[in-house]
């Protein structure tokens, strides 16, 4: 069985996120090899497309490491986002299916229903869906892309608080979700940035301290490779 290597940049990229493999920390294709339990190939190729996407650099004489982003380039990225997501939605109310209308209606009813009973657990990664899901209805496989790097790169980058009135937030998703239905791009495009600038200001830098220079934090949590679906 050969592990894609796009599976082992997934699980590579979600520790970094995570923090597991703090910034600074030195990426050697052995050690995560055997974390993953994985040849050193698909490791190799997935550390050459977390550099592409920003997440890994290649320093002199250390090899592959964590980037170690500026708080410029993390404000750029919060900018940036403002830009996309609005267009993105645009593209969803002329593009969108209704399979794409189904999906999202129904995260909404879910959503509304958790800030109803005072269940906020899970309201993060419902809204997580919804926003993926918006980014699929534009139906432009660049825009998708870039919008799902955007959102790996903030949640690395940044902790984000909770809104004070959840019930507000949804309500927002509710009515972009209904211009997207009416296939009016102007109206989505307008709610999609009210949306994005009020989640914007709820986001806080993360400022972990960086590791001592020459040494590799790591946590000790393992992250197996999720190899479900891979062709033996």
């Amino acid at each position: 069985m050969r592990i894609p290597a796009h599976s082992v940049c997934t699980a590579i990229r979600d520790d970094i996120v995570s923090g597991v493999f703090e910034c600074g920390s030195r990426l050697t294709e052995e050690v995560l090899a055997r974390r993953y339990g994985v040849s050193r190939v698909p490791v190799r190729e997935a550390l050459r497309t977390l550099e592409s996407e920003g997440f890994v650099v290649t320093r002199r004489h250390a090899g592959a490491c964590v980037a170690e982003p500026t708080e410029q380039e993390a404000a750029d990225l919060l900018e940036i986002r403002m830009l996309l997501e609005p267009l993105g939605a645009a593209r969803a109310a002329q593009r969108r299916t209704e399979a794409h209308l189904k999906v999202l209606r129904g995260l909404v009813r879910l959503g509304q229903e958790r800030v109803r009973r005072g269940e906020g657990e899970d309201l993060r990664s419902l809204g997580g869906w919804f926003h993926e899901t918006l980014a699929q209805a534009s139906g432009s496989p660049a825009l998708i892309a870039l919008l799902t790097q955007l959102r790996h790169k903030i949640a690395w980058m940044y902790a984000v608080e909770q809104p004070v009135r959840p019930a507000d937030s949804w309500a927002e998703h509710g009515a972009l979700v209904d211009a997207v239905a009416r296939r009016d791009p102007e109206r989505a495009r307008a709610l999609a940035t009210q949306h994005a600038e009020r989640a914007t200001a709820a986001h806080r830098l993360r400022r972990p301290p960086g590791p001592p220079a020459g040494t590799a934090r790591v946590r000790t949590s393992q992250h197996p490779v999720n190899i479900a679906g891979v062709r033996h």
